[in-house]
């Protein structure tokens, strides 16, 4: 009967230290790192980020153009994750579906996010870009003004119609 208590008490002892020694996973929340495989391609992300359906590569460095939205899934409705800064270079990882490109910080393969094909591009020709957008801004902002019909008044005075709304004003 001794024997029996102490095989018991052992057993006891041995179930308890081994389930002391177990710790539980940590709990997964938006910022923890997780990966998975698309298209042949590992991605590492945060776990708020959703993984594509499909991926090509890219891996090189482009520019915002703007200070776009990157947001958590490809498309429109999925949340903004963070924002670009204007001019600023980042990594283009590859085109993903919709035609949206997924994005790492500069220099790095963690994806942080997607973004529309035209909130960025290459870097090389970052600057030839905002001065082709610069030359139309300036073009349309040179055109001659409408003239104004002016006619005389009483000799020493004029009245001149507004070419907007067609009211006369007189000087």
């Amino acid at each position: 009967m001794r024997i029996v208590v102490k095989i018991r008490i052992a057993l006891g002892l041995l179930f308890v230290l081994s389930v002391a020694g177990c710790k539980s996973p940590p709990p997964v929340n938006d910022d923890t790192i997780v990966s998975s495989t698309v298209d042949g391609v590992t991605l590492t992300y945060r776990h708020a980020i959703t993984p594509p359906h499909t991926f090509s590569p890219v891996n090189e460095e482009y520019r915002a153009l703007y200070n776009a939205s990157v947001m958590s899934r490809p498309d429109f409705g999925g949340k903004v994750v963070r924002h670009l800064e204007n001019a600023q270079p980042y990594t283009v990882l590859g085109r993903v579906e919709n035609n949206w490109l997924a994005i790492a910080e500069k220099d790095q393969d963690q994806l942080i996010g997607y973004l529309p094909l035209r909130a960025v591009v290459k870097s090389a020709l970052y600057e030839e870009t905002i001065k082709a957008d610069q030359r139309r801004k300036r073009v349309r902002a040179t055109q001659p003004a409408k003239k104004k019909t002016c006619v005389a008044v009483d000799g020493d005075s004029k009245a001149c119609q507004n070419s907007s709304s067609g009211t006369w004003i007189i000087d």
